[in-house]
């Protein structure tokens, strides 16, 4: 292995590879490592053992990204496969992306940072809906550099005609696209011609080399004018420092400079910045940083700092491209969750304008999108965002909807400019939000039990949702985000639940006391649990959320369940541990029969008729 050639001080960039399937992306980086000598020995001895096994004559180059078992056994790549690549001039991170349709998600991940996309097509095969569909997801991407590999010349004869045409209708394709950069260079990537080395076999080709195209190419720069921090953490270990943690995603900032924070509309100048927990004078992106102010200013979680006179977009309605990634079908009635930088909160989808035809790139009527469809939405949130359009800021203008129920990721979205609503006016007093706030005649506890998977969490944020558009004062104590703040020190026995549970009690007992509504959502698998809590606290309202063990365990992205069957969990509710339902709960909410909305409304009503609420 030629170890020569890493240097930590070269310019880096970002390669997504893409095509159809079988097209030999996972061969063309093989050769790429395997020409430049940079494959360890016993990784060439392993894959010369695997290309045995397979009855390959060659090296099977593929084996090198491959890593997956199931790829290695199907002779396809499934998951995104990441590997470090060196050039004399370049430090290059590529992303291998799938081929398969069925993966177009994946695709969409990896490239969705990358400096240049290579779109492989198989010679043979020309251009394929696959092929159409990744160039497009490129552009959209807004990625700079697209390069179309056409491999496999050596099975076509290594015919230039062959080449020329395949040319000929990806720039037809292209034409109404918006890329800044697209090359075509010939390739073998089993014999090696026109990638590392020129090779004899098409010398009608005048072009580059694709290690020297990789080689020369500008790495994109990030945007440094518009400063853009999105908050992630209030930092407070005393009375005399409270700094907002975040990344910056585009920008510089430095000490004594003005910003405002949105969407509050407030001011302050930067009195500290820290970056790896030392003193900076000045931080840019990407870098994580803490900032403090000069003054008390109310910043939280999904805020965004930003240059006192360069603002982005502060709005509650945009429109934006999406790829949908769920294979349940878009539902124009759904309540999604949006997740934009560190904000999340809940989306409508006002109207589908229009479903992309990926093979001739016309707008088509429908009602709605299924798996790997490209659309138009128009988009509406319960809480401002703050964005810039995606041609104009990657980082800002990039969100993803999930499904509320079951928190899978529905579609990955890039905020367009035409389209995109005027800026709201940014609130610049929030006291006078504090003023007009309704009062509650008294202020309960909210406490959600059932069983993981059964929709707590999901009800309790379309809630506080309902809540504060009424001006309520509520908090939310969420299970996993509890134990990660607080109760990271016990495990999950009936005896560290029990001491878990108590904590939260106390928690939810201190802010009640100042009339601040409390919604707990934690299984308590334990009636014992409930009713100390029901004894300690006043205004305790139990709520059971119930649905299916077998339901619950659909629901369960996270294979928790799954993991608690084969072992891997003890003491997992409703697998190896006891659930003991409510024998009297004030509200029953079955969410296998019932709608958030529903369940929201039942709340509510239930919240008006016991007299806490007007």
């Amino acid at each position: 292995m030629n170890k020569e050639l890493f240097n930590i001080d070269k310019e880096m960039i970002v390669l997504a590879t893409a095509g159809s399937v079988d097209d030999g992306k996972s061969t063309l980086i093989g050769r790429l490592f395997y020409d430049l000598d940079l494959i360890y020995e016993d990784h060439l001895e392993q894959m010369r053992e695997a290309s045995e096994k397979r009855g390959s004559a060659d090296l099977d180059l593929s084996l090198l990204t491959d890593g997956l078992s199931a790829e290695r056994e199907q002779g396809i790549t499934i998951d995104v496969a990441y590997r470090f690549f060196d050039t004399k001039n370049k430090r290059v991170i590529i992303a291998d992306v799938p081929g398969h349709e069925q993966y177009t998600r994946n695709m969409v991940t990896g490239a969705s940072n990358a400096d240049v996309a290579l779109v492989l097509v198989d010679a043979k095969n020309g251009m394929t809906t696959q092929s159409r569909r990744h160039l497009f997801i490129s552009s959209l991407l807004g990625i700079p550099h697209i390069v179309v590999v056409v491999n496999k010349m050596d099975a076509v004869g290594y015919d230039q005609n062959v080449f020329e045409n395949i040319k000929s209708e990806f720039l037809k394709y292209s034409a109404k696209m918006d890329i800044d950069d697209l090359q075509f260079v010939p390739v073998s990537a089993l014999k090696g011609d026109m990638v590392v080395e020129r090779g004899n076999n098409m010398p009608w080709y005048g072009g580059d080399t694709l290690l020297y195209y990789l080689e020369n190419v500008s790495g994109s720069t990030r945007n440094l004018r518009d400063f853009r921090l999105p908050i992630q953490y209030v930092i407070r270990p005393n009375q005399n420092y409270r700094g907002f943690a975040g990344k910056i995603e585009s920008g510089v900032i430095a000490k004594g400079e003005t910003i405002k924070v949105l969407p509050s509309g407030m001011t302050a100048k930067v009195d500290s910045i820290l970056v790896a927990g030392r003193e900076a004078d000045q931080a840019f992106a990407p870098q994580s940083v803490a900032i403090s102010l000069d003054k008390e200013v109310d910043v939280s979680r999904g805020d965004m700092i930003v240059r006192e006179n360069n603002l982005p977009h502060v709005a509650r309605e945009f429109e934006a491209m999406v790829s949908w990634f769920d294979e349940e079908k878009f539902d124009k009635n759904k309540t999604y969750l949006i997740k934009q930088g560190a904000k999340t909160c809940r989306a409508e989808i006002d109207e589908l304008e229009y479903k992309l035809n990926i093979d001739t790139l016309h707008r088509e009527n429908d009602d709605t999108l299924e798996l790997n469809d490209i659309g138009r939405l128009s988009i509406s949130t319960n809480e401002l965002l703050m964005f810039d359009p995606y041609s104009k800021n990657r980082e800002t203008g990039n969100f993803i909807l999930i499904d509320e129920l079951t928190k899978a990721t529905a579609a990955a979205g890039v905020i367009i400019d035409k389209g995109t609503k005027k800026i709201e006016q940014p609130i610049e007093d929030k006291e006078k939000i504090k003023e007009n706030s309704i009062k509650l005649k008294k202020a309960p506890v909210l406490w959600f039990t059932g069983l993981s998977g059964s929709g707590k969490s999901t009800i309790a944020h379309g809630l506080v949702d309902n809540l504060k558009k009424r001006n309520i004062d509520c908090e939310h104590f969420d299970g996993d985000v509890l134990r990660d703040m607080f109760g990271n020190d016990l495990g999950f026995t009936k005896e560290d639940r029990r001491k878990n549970i108590e904590r939260v009690g106390y928690l939810s007992k201190l802010l009640n006391a100042h009339n601040v509504l409390v919604l707990a959502t934690f299984i308590t698998p334990y009636r014992e649990m409930r009713q100390r809590l029901r004894d300690n606290l006043d205004n305790f309202i139990e709520i059971h959320v119930a649905a299916p063990l077998g339901v619950c365990e659909e629901r369960d992205v996270k294979g928790m369940y799954k993991k608690a069957r084969n072992g891997e969990i003890e003491n997992f509710t409703g697998v190896n541990d006891p659930y003991e339902e409510p024998e009297n709960p004030e509200i029953l909410l079955e969410t296998h029969k019932y709608t958030v909305e529903n369940c929201v409304d039942r709340i509510i009503d239930y919240l008006k008729k016991k007299g806490y609420m007007d």
